[in-house]
């Protein structure tokens, strides 16, 4: 295994990109032709920003990171690379590819959390209630098992192995298994313990989820010994969510971000639930957590939108053969356990919509 800060290169400084940019006539052509089509107070903010940023020093790595970094910054790393505590030896080809494949995922995570103004730190920067990710490869006979502990999310890189990851699935007999989805559920925990333990939120969550301080161990080893209970559908919204209060909110959590970013790419792409003509059943305020707050109209239209739009795409998914888009059925008490999220997210970021 190798620090993440294996490939270090110099840092591109503000000046030497100026530079560059002069150098090239092309460019002097772009920016006067951008200029006569844009008015200069709204093109010089942005030249100017990029004229104090540089590249991520994960970009020339198997990482191919295209954040960007601010200058004036030591690290010069950017905000997801310096999450980064280990990542896999690099001297190995899979590795390599292994590696750049869960760092996309990983982009895609921190890039959702940034924009639901979630508190994101390294453990450089916070040691005590930091993020850091420990990308790992068995060595030997020792397997490598993804999960969380103490704001540490260590992955198994073979999981970005299609073939692996779809042994396991089959083996685990999971509808559903992905990168993304290890990432966003193993984050879960990580706010759990941030935003949820030792706060107002903890007394309603273990209402709503149950008693998170059951055994753990022996929560888990009586899933994988006797499986869920026969009505974990009723109440959870994958099996596995049903082994403890801890993994329901963390599944829980994972589908809040699915829905979030599956929503946001549809409008992004001006796909609109609204002109959709499905039978899908509605969900109503009186199937919240709290059907009475001033937003709860707004969630039950963000949670219907994402059903008929999921609908048509299992469609769209079954008429090519495929498996479903979206294998998961949530039942209304699921629906109350998103909304419970949705609120605990939005009282982190000062009570945002």
């Amino acid at each position: 295994m190798q620090p993440r800060r294996s490939h270090e290169r110099p840092q591109r400084s503000a000046v030497g990109v100026a530079t560059v940019a002069l150098a090239v006539p092309w460019l002097d052509d772009a920016i006067t032709e951008l200029k006569a089509s844009v008015p200069i107070a709204e093109v010089a903010p942005a030249l100017a920003w990029l004229l104090t940023h540089s590249h991520c020093a994960n970009l020339d790595t198997p990482a191919g990171c295209n954040w960007l970094v601010d200058a004036a910054e030591a690290d010069t790393f950017c905000i997801a690379c310096r999450l980064n505590r280990t990542i896999p030896n690099l001297d190995d080809d899979d590795n390599k590819r292994y590696w750049s494949l869960v760092e996309i995922a990983k982009r895609r995570l921190v890039a959702q959390l940034l924009s639901l103004d979630l508190p994101v730190a390294s453990k450089d920067a916070d040691p005590e209630r930091g993020l850091a990710f420990d990308f790992l490869r068995k060595d030997g006979d020792k397997p490598v098992m993804t999960g969380h502990a103490n704001g540490v999310i260590t992955v198994n890189v073979e999981e970005a192995d299609d073939v692996v990851r779809e042994k396991s699935r089959n083996a685990m007999h999971e509808p559903y298994r992905t990168l993304v989805g290890h990432l966003r559920h193993e984050v879960g925990h990580y706010y759990w313990d941030r935003l949820v333990a030792d706060s107002r939120w903890l007394a309603p969550f273990r209402e709503l989820f149950g008693d998170e301080r059951a055994d753990y161990a022996a929560a888990l080893k009586r899933n994988y010994d006797e499986g869920p209970p026969a009505d974990w559908v009723d109440r959870h919204i994958s099996a596995y969510a049903a082994s403890h209060p801890w993994e329901d909110w963390a599944e829980t959590w994972a589908h809040y971000l699915h829905i979030v970013d599956g929503l946001d790419t549809a409008l992004g792409f001006g796909l609109s639930a609204i002109d959709l003509d499905t039978t899908v059943e509605r969900f109503a305020r009186e199937d919240l957590y709290a059907p009475d707050d001033s937003q709860a109209g707004g969630f039950v239209f963000f949670l219907n939108a994402w059903f008929e739009l999921a609908y048509v795409l299992n469609e769209l998914s079954r008429s090519m053969g495929q498996p479903d888009f979206y294998p998961f059925v949530v039942s209304r008490t699921v629906a109350s356990k998103l909304h419970f999220v949705h609120l605990v997210i939005r009282d982190a970021r000062g009570g945002a919509s």
